[in-house]
């Protein structure tokens, strides 16, 4: 069962690109969850996927090979880390008013990019995390990233609507 959380249903073991798997995975089930209950909803099933997270990959690691600190088939640390990506375009929506099957396209989009970028790329704060190894190194790169991202899709969204389109 904690191998079935951990790859999100075995999703974790597609290739290639196994993190791309499990946020596209996350983004699908993100605009279901929004589209439920909009932001508040998406909002609470982020801290329980997280909590899951950490609980569940600290189990799964102890029972895996000590030299492999971030085993790739491991992906609800993507779910959790594109969920928080998504909290920038659904809070924005939400504020709008927007009906919460509502859930325009460059948004997401966005966030799906911005969120791979970030994870792979690694940059400062989200590369010392990976470093970490271990439970918190799993975890903590992705959460990163994906506040990273989250902060690049608002920013993109100040840009085109109070700047281009201004």
């Amino acid at each position: 069962m904690i191998r079935a959380l951990t790859t999100v249903c075995y999703v974790g073991r597609l290739r290639p690109a196994s993190g791309t798997w499990g946020s596209a995975v996350a983004v699908a089930a993100a605009l279901l969850i929004h589209g439920l209950g909009g932001f508040p909803l998406l909002a609470v099933a982020t801290v329980a996927v997280t909590v899951l997270g950490f609980w569940s990959v600290a189990r799964d690691m102890a029972t895996r090979d000590p030299s492999d600190t971030d085993p790739s088939e491991i992906v609800i640390d993507e779910v959790a880390g594109q969920w928080i990506a998504m909290l920038a375009p659904s809070l924005g929506f939400w504020m709008a008013g927007l009906d919460s099957w509502t859930f325009p396209w460059p948004g997401w989009v966005a966030a799906f990019v911005l969120f791979r970028l970030f994870d792979i790329w690694k940059p400062w704060l989200v590369g010392r995390a990976d470093r970490m190894g271990g439970t918190m190194g799993v975890m903590l790169d992705d959460l990163i990233a994906g506040v990273f991202a989250g902060i690049g899709v608002v920013l993109a969204a100040g840009l085109y609507h109070g700047v281009i389109m201004g």
